[in-house]
């Protein structure tokens, strides 16, 4: 018998999907915990990795809802939303939207991206959302439907585009 007679073949399996708990909460309604979590992701991935010093603490988190991604233990996804009216007349609002980096690449910020949908529903109707999306993201947000607006420009020396989802 040859070896390539014995050669034994392997299925690949489907490697199964971490689970997470999400959750949408008031600045008020945030435990000191979660303020933590929340101010050290977004200072992990967009002062650190990103290398861009900038005033997160911009007097806005009183006036959104925070939406949470745990997996077992850690915060893993975040983004911040505001409902219609409160940040851009006649339009929600999505930002700093994170995924920790050892994280990306699984979907998870698709399901972000889902969540904040579902979390800004008004009844059975999302309202119309505005996005200020780091330019190499435009493809990942146009999968979710939001359309660039035609605005490009530099925030904190990134390039962004300003998208719409009706």
């Amino acid at each position: 018998m040859k070896a390539a007679d014995t050669k034994t073949e392997f299925k690949k399996l489907p490697v199964a999907k971490p689970s997470y708990r999400h959750f949408t909460k008031s600045y008020d309604a945030l435990s000191v915990g979660e303020v933590h979590d929340m101010y050290q992701l977004r200072s992990e991935v967009f002062v650190v990795e990103q290398d861009c010093v900038y005033q997160d603490i911009d007097g806005l988190d009183t006036k959104a809802q925070h939406l949470f991604v745990y997996d077992s233990l850690n915060l893993v996804a975040y983004a911040r939303l505001f409902d219609l009216d409160i940040f851009t007349p006649k339009k929600a609002v999505i930002g700093r939207v994170i995924v920790r980096e050892t994280y990306r690449g699984m979907g998870l910020g698709h399901d972000l991206i889902r969540f904040c949908l579902e979390a800004l529903k008004s009844g059975d109707k999302t309202p119309p959302i505005k996005i200020s999306a780091q330019k190499h993201l435009q493809k990942f947000y146009e999968s979710h439907g939001f359309v660039n607006m035609g605005k490009e420009y530099l925030e904190d020396g990134i390039p962004h585009c300003e998208m719409h989802r009706a």
